[in-house]
């Protein structure tokens, strides 16, 4: 492997989404990523699904580029083999069940006094203390109790986010933790202990309408697909479809009257005059715009929009997504091998002239079993 983590090797203890997808990050750098999974069963992530040519699709997702290798970890020959493993380790993530790795003797405590170079990441549900601290928690749960569901959805039912919100979230802050932590590292000499907890990280994303609503504001509101706080900032529909759209100043609203909707006297008029009152008014706003959208082909409004400088969309299916124009111009797919056959994977979001992303591909559980125990001078 090749890039800026060349030479990081990390031994994960992990399973389902985020700390795969915090590893497969590092992987993606060029990081040697170990992947340790149960004997005979592996990352039940493996189970999830059957969609991409007979394989999960979060399990392609989230584990390019790692070796496997099969351990049971309980018994007294996976232990030596997961000991010298973390020997030669640089980074140690683990999110095994509340209370597991202490069991196992994989406490950041214990490992750092071993291994004082050793950068020790556990991501949890609910953080090693307090009372939640043994709770089991799963993406949907933690959605609930940071209150995400309060906040997504229509008045009438909340919605849970369409994708694994907590788990990413808490994911992106171990990756982002881990690089944090290498680089203290190459300062000081030292390894250290994170904490990462799937509560606290969406808890991070949840700050806006927690802090709205703290402070003298109304409790935030469910809005579907409009904007709790801004307007117009939502759908509107047209001819043949719907048009997103997205006002985020005063200029934007007069080049929308005037430019778009040809009602110029909407931006003197009182119910309009700022976003708060546009937010009171949303309802009334709502039926002018599509009055005056209604009467044009969606593709007229976007190029409308587009020229009057006012932000908009459309709204894609997921296959519409992966043949987005954008993508394709950018060359922002590549081929990925995985035990089934070759997938079309994108690249990772950051972009740098010249580098190319690892992206190696996705292992067969155990498939590197043999070659890890070998190269650690112990029995198969």
């Amino acid at each position: 492997m090749t890039g800026p983590l060349s030479g990081i090797t990390v031994v994960s203890l992990e399973q389902a989404v985020a700390a795969p997808f915090a590893t497969r990050q590092l992987a993606d750098l060029g990081a040697r990523v170990i992947k340790v999974e149960r004997a005979g069963a592996g990352d039940f992530a493996r189970g999830y699904d059957h969609a991409v040519l007979g394989q999960a699709s979060y399990f392609v997702w989230l584990n390019r580029g790692k070796e496997s290798i099969e351990l049971d970890v309980k018994s007294e020959h996976g232990q030596r083999v997961l000991a010298a493993l973390l020997d030669r380790a640089d980074v140690f993530v683990q999110n095994l069940a509340p209370g597991a790795a202490d069991r196992l003797g994989l406490s950041a405590a214990a490992l750092r006094a071993r291994h004082p170079r050793l950068i020790c990441c556990s991501v949890s549900g609910y953080g090693p203390d307090g009372p939640y601290a043994n709770k089991k928690a799963y993406d949907l749960l933690v959605q609930c109790e940071a209150g995400l569901l309060s906040v997504t959805g229509t008045p009438e039912t909340p919605v849970k986010a369409g994708i694994s919100v907590a788990d990413i979230a808490a994911g992106m802050y171990a990756y982002s933790g881990v690089l944090t932590a290498l680089y203290e590292r190459e300062r000081t000499g030292k390894g250290s202990a994170l904490e990462v907890a799937m509560l606290d990280a969406l808890g991070e994303w949840m700050s806006q309408p927690v802090l709205f609503g703290g402070y003298g504001g109304p409790p935030p509101r469910r809005t579907g697909a409009r904007h709790a706080s801004i307007s117009p900032y939502g759908p509107y529909r047209a001819a043949d479809g719907q048009v997103f759209v997205g006002l985020q100043n005063d200029r934007e609203w007069v080049a929308l009257c005037r430019d778009v909707l040809g009602q110029p006297e909407l931006v003197t008029d009182p119910r309009f005059a700022t976003n708060t009152d546009r937010v009171v008014h949303d309802a009334e706003l709502t039926e002018i715009i599509e009055a005056a959208l209604t009467t044009l082909p969606a593709g007229d409004v976007v190029t409308m929009l587009d020229a009057a400088g006012i932000a908009n969309a459309r709204l894609r299916t997921t296959a519409e997504f992966a043949a987005h124009p954008q993508l394709a111009a950018r060359d922002r797919w590549r081929e990925v091998d995985t035990p089934a056959g070759k997938i079309t994977a994108q690249l990772p979001p950051v972009t740098v002239p010249g580098r190319e992303p690892a992206m190696g591909p996705v292992p067969a559980l155990g498939e590197h079993t043999a070659a890890i125990v070998a190269e650690l001078g112990l029995d198969a």
